[in-house]
């Protein structure tokens, strides 16, 4: 698993996906960071806190995953720039197809509720279609939980996803139940894929 966080939203997802995925029996997860591309002294003035002690993924690691579940924030209702930039370094991994009908999910933060929780994750579909890979979305498999009505909730379809706010909000209980949820069912599907290649 993928991804990039700033102020730690997607990190404590990254965290819950991985616990739903190693409870699959059979499956490895290995979680990764994609590359910082800010200075220190920007993310600094940002108020970003520091970086989790999480391996820094290569693309080259990519391609020896079963599937991969990709995590990022939103930038104006599409995928953090740094996780964009870790995609446009995939190319050789494009150009011979080696992600080619692999699994892969995504899961996200936005800013608000009309922040993108649903267009982060339809446009960074497109980078999973160029490589052939095969989007798992997380679907309404999370049964009653995709139908809260009473509290603020991030996910949708696509994934599981919270709220940042102005950087003070956490995810609540049910956004990292489903971001278990998420893992689970992911691993789940991989290990199908894997079984029947």
């Amino acid at each position: 698993m993928g991804y990039y966080s700033m102020y730690g939203h997607v990190a404590k997802l990254a965290e819950e996906i991985e616990k739903g995925a190693s409870s699959v029996e059979g499956v490895e997860v290995k979680l990764w960071q994609v590359p910082e591309t800010l200075s220190d002294d920007v993310l600094t003035k940002m108020g970003a806190p520091s970086k989790k002690d999480v391996p820094i993924i290569t693309p080259a690691e990519l391609a020896e995953a079963d599937g991969v579940i990709f995590g990022f924030p939103t930038r104006f209702g599409m995928m953090a720039a740094q996780f964009k930039a870790f995609m446009d370094a995939t190319g050789g991994l494009w150009r011979t197809q080696q992600l080619a009908g692999k699994p892969a999910g995504i899961f996200y933060s936005t800013g608000s509720q009309g922040g993108g929780q649903e267009t982060t994750p339809l446009t960074a579909i497109t980078q999973l279609v160029h490589h052939g890979m095969i989007f798992v979305p997380v679907g309404y498999t999370f049964g009653a939980g995709m139908f809260e009505m009473e509290q603020v909730k991030g996910g949708s379809p696509y994934g599981s996803g919270t709220f940042a706010g102005d950087g003070s909000r956490v995810a609540t209980e049910l956004e990292l139940q489903q971001a278990f949820h998420q893992g689970k069912y992911f691993a789940g599907i991989a290990k199908k894929l894997k079984g029947s290649a």
